[in-house]
C-alpha cells in the first residue's frame, strides 16, 4: 500500500495544475527537516504548490513544483523556486541530485557544486571515451 501511495503521488501533484518539475535533491538525514521547512517557505514566497515524496532513510526528497506551463509568470516563479530548492540542498550539505542525474535542468547546478577542477576532470573523462562527441551530446558537454 505504501509503495502504491508512493507511485500515485507524482499523478495527484500533475493534477494541482498540469505540469511539474521535480527535484532530485539529497541532504543529510539529520537535516531532512530543514529541507521540508525550506522547501516550504519557497512554495509560500512563490505561491505554487510544491510536493515533496522522499526516501527519508537516505535523504533524497524528490520536490514536485506544479504549476500552469501556459502561464509565463508562474512558469517563471516554478523555474525559480526550483533554483531555490537546489540552493537550499546545497547550503544544508547535500547534493543536488541522488539518483537520477543531472539532466538538463541542472546543468549548471553541477558546475555550482562540483567546481571548476571536477568538471574539467568531468570533460576530460568525457572526450577520452567519446571523442566524437557521439553519447547523448549537448546534454552536459
Amino acid at each position: 500500500m505504501l509503495l502504491q501511495a508512493r507511485r500515485m503521488s507524482l499523478v495527484a501533484l500533475e493534477a494541482v495544475k498540469g505540469t511539474t518539475m521535480i527535484d532530485d535533491v539529497c541532504v543529510p538525514r539529520s537535516r531532512l527537516g530543514e529541507l521540508i521547512e525550506g522547501v516550504e517557505r519557497i512554495s509560500g514566497k512563490h505561491g505554487l504548490t510544491i510536493g515533496v515524496v522522499a526516501h527519508a532513510g537516505d535523504g533524497n526528497t524528490h520536490p514536485t513544483v506544479c504549476f500552469d506551463a501556459s502561464d509565463p509568470d508562474e512558469s517563471r516563479r516554478a523555474r525559480e523556486s526550483f533554483d531555490e530548492i537546489m540552493a537550499l540542498g546545497l547550503e544544508l550539505g547535500g547534493t543536488i541530485t541522488g539518483e537520477h542525474g543531472v539532466g538538463v535542468l541542472k546543468k549548471e547546478w553541477l558546475a555550482r557544486e562540483a567546481g571548476p577542477v571536477s568538471m574539467e576532470m568531468q570533460r576530460a573523462v568525457k572526450h577520452a571515451f567519446d571523442p566524437l562527441n557521439i553519447l547523448n551530446p549537448g546534454k552536459l558537454f
